[in-house]
């Protein structure tokens, strides 16, 4: 019996300060690719909402039951009979705001959620300062969803620096992984490519991701290139830096069994312990 297949699309964007505004630009991305014949579409992280102001974040974040993004993406994946997956929204938690993922099925019920896991608190070179852990809450629980074609593996944006949990996805039984992000452009133009490229060789899994692009109201700019790699590390898919728009390519599931026979990764991983030495205690 082959192995199944399904036209996976990412919605890449541009989100502001305006959360109405935002989401029409999701639902029309989302409707625009189901157009195309999408069975499953990405939003990127935050795509809402993307706005650095803590107070202002606050003023405009509700919680996960009455967010009308949710909502009107739900409604979007009953219409069209696709699978959509939010990238992250923020929802209020407690006295912090969780980056939350949704993934919403063909009937336009919730099939699951996930908070992100890694928090993104850094300095850069040029000077930009990061700290989510002062506004978000950190998840505590990786996911895997199963869905008609395969499974699903949930990530966001910085969590694609963390290998075990990639791995872990995978060996959970994760042919798909995912990524959606609000990558910085200085650190996407480094790293971006790369580490998607790996994620996807090393568990030999497809790698979907979407992401934010361009110069946001809130002053930051971020690297967008949304992609879609194959789990030998082939581009099939790349939205470019800046512009909004949508990129689909077909996902062949049997590329997965073919990686993984070729090179067994997951299967040859082994217990061990590091030695530390030459140095005195």
């Amino acid at each position: 019996m082959p192995e199944p297949r399904f036209v996976a699309a990412c919605v890449q964007m541009r989100s502001g300060r305006d959360p109405q505004a935002n989401r029409d630009a999701a639902v029309a991305g989302v409707r625009e690719a189901a157009r195309a014949g999408a069975h499953y579409v990405q939003t990127p992280e935050m795509t809402s909402l993307v706005e650095r102001s803590r107070t202002a974040l606050f003023e405009k974040v509700g919680p996960e039951d009455s967010d009308p993004t949710l909502a009107a993406l739900r409604t979007v994946a009953r219409e069209a009979g696709i699978v959509v997956q939010i990238g992250s929204l923020a929802v209020r938690n407690g006295d912090k705001i969780a980056n939350r993922a949704f993934l919403i099925d063909a009937e336009g019920e919730v099939l699951a959620s996930y908070d992100k896991l890694h928090l993104y608190d850094v300095d850069l070179p040029n000077g930009e300062r990061w700290r989510e852990s002062a506004t978000y809450t950190g998840g505590g629980c990786a996911v895997v969803a199963d869905l008609p074609w395969g499974s699903l593996g949930l990530g966001i944006c910085y969590d694609v620096r963390f290998p075990a949990l990639f791995r872990a996805l995978a060996e959970a039984g994760a042919t798909v992984l995912t990524a959606p992000a609000c990558f910085t452009k200085q650190t996407g133009e480094a790293h971006w490519h790369v580490l998607h490229r790996a994620r996807a060789i090393e568990t030999g899994s497809f790698m979907i991701s979407a992401a934010q692009g361009g110069h946001h109201e809130d002053g930051r700019d971020t690297y967008g290139h949304s992609l879609i790699v194959d789990p030998w590390g082939r581009i099939l898919a790349d939205a470019g830096g800046a512009e909004p728009g949508i990129i689909l390519a077909e996902i062949d599931l049997a590329r997965v069994t073919e990686a993984r026979g070729r090179i067994p990764v997951l299967d040859h991983a082994k217990p061990f312990t590091v030695t530390r030495v030459g140095r005195e205690a």
